[in-house]
């Protein structure tokens, strides 16, 4: 097996041989506007101005290093653009190489973040805090590898402000089109994200419906150009987005970015639910009883069939059947008889005596901690005692 070093050597002359021939693939309008877009900050102006062409490959791995510069020219590429196979086809190899290994580096850093969690756990209160102060002094090398030309999220809710930088994310979550008036009482479209990071999540408006179908819930993109208000990215018609390479965000970041678009209703007891008038939007929370299969169902009035996936819910006080429909049968991926979860934005449905709920576009089921669950039964039990002392003081 040969050394890393060697490796890295090979793969540098590889990706030279196939930066050079990029880069005569451009003309001399593409070739100026790739070398000063902000994929290029880092090397000076005037280096850029004086090198000839046939030198410029070995300068932009000399300033950006390999896997930089392998990504800075897919950015550009997509900024020009050239997307013909003539520069794809140079380019996509290098590309898929990169991708892959900056996959294989998140598994093993989680593999190992997951070790040292529970390394840390049998560690003494004296040694984690010689362990955290370890992990503080480290901070600085992880935030390095960050390219110059990039802002984290959690520094633009800090700033208010990208500058000439973009940000990249990972959108976790993607609201259903939504539609507003203007003052001409024209109809527009929008719709909201949920983008995280390494660092934090953040809500991006996205106005116009042309950008609905290609930006993915679970994909990664590049967003610049954008505007700040409010600890609110808006992406408008100037805004440019562009997939990129992966990003590992923290599952708990997950789930926090999950709710920055997830107007839940306020969590209500079962009992309290089907009070409520048909068709009404609740939130409950309790555990779950009983999950029945996935089931193939005819849709009145049309002539297609709708998953279909019923499971009960249980508080302590009472229970109810929840009924979901489509894509939302996948929320129940991962959970199991006797977790306790909290299932919001779902429709009362009432047939005679019976009171069910649907889910409707919004639905989202979440596992609670069990500091959440303590949290619930301590409120159930001062209820139950309330109700035994008004009994006792009615005798």
């Amino acid at each position: 097996m040969r050394p890393n070093s060697e490796m890295s050597n090979i793969l540098e002359k590889k990706w030279k041989t196939a930066l050079t021939s990029i880069l005569e693939e451009l003309d001399k309008s593409e070739y100026n506007k790739m070398l000063f877009c902000y994929c290029f900050d880092k090397i000076p102006k005037s280096v850029k101005t004086g090198t000839s062409r046939e030198e410029m490959p070995q300068i932009i791995i000399q300033h950006l290093g390999v896997d930089e510069s392998v990504f800075a020219i897919n950015e550009a590429m997509d900024l020009i653009p050239r997307k013909d196979s003539a520069v794809q086809d140079l380019l996509r190899p290098f590309v898929d190489k990169l991708s892959n290994k900056h996959e294989e580096e998140n598994r093993d850093s989680m593999k190992e973040n997951r070790e040292e969690t529970t390394k840390n756990q049998r560690l003494t209160m004296t040694t984690l805090a010689e362990t955290k102060d370890q992990l503080k002094s480290s901070q600085p090398d992880k935030e390095r590898k960050i390219p110059t030309w990039r802002k984290t999220i959690k520094d633009v809710l800090t700033s208010g402000d990208l500058g000439n930088k973009v940000i990249t994310g990972k959108v976790v979550q993607k609201s259903a089109l939504r539609t507003y008036e203007t003052q001409q009482e024209e109809k527009r479209f929008f719709f909201y994200l949920g983008v995280s990071d390494e660092t934090s999540c953040i809500k991006v408006m996205v106005y116009g419906k042309d950008r609905y179908q290609d930006i993915q819930e679970g994909s990664c993109y590049l967003f610049r150009n954008v505007i700040m208000e409010e600890n609110v990215m808006k992406v408008t018609k100037q805004s440019k987005v562009t997939r990129t390479s992966p990003i590992d965000v923290p599952e708990e970041l997950e789930v926090e970015t999950e709710r920055l678009i997830d107007h839940q209703k306020p969590v209500c007891s079962i009992t309290k639910a089907k009070e409520y008038a048909d068709k009404t939007v609740v939130s409950v929370e309790g555990t779950v009883t009983e999950i029945g299969p996935v089931e193939l169902v005819n849709m009145k009035n049309q002539q297609r069939k709708k998953e279909k996936q019923d499971f009960h819910l249980n508080d302590g006080k009472d229970s109810i059947r929840i009924t979901l429909w489509g894509k939302d049968t996948k929320q129940l991926r991962g959970i199991s008889d006797g977790d306790f979860v909290r299932v919001t934005n779902v429709k009362t449905s009432h047939y005679y005596e019976t009171v069910s709920l649907n889910s409707t576009d919004f639905t989202r089921i979440y596992k609670v901690a069990a500091a959440n669950m303590l949290h619930t039964v301590l409120l159930m039990l001062m209820s139950v005692w309330d109700i035994l002392v008004s009994l006792l003081r009615h005798k």
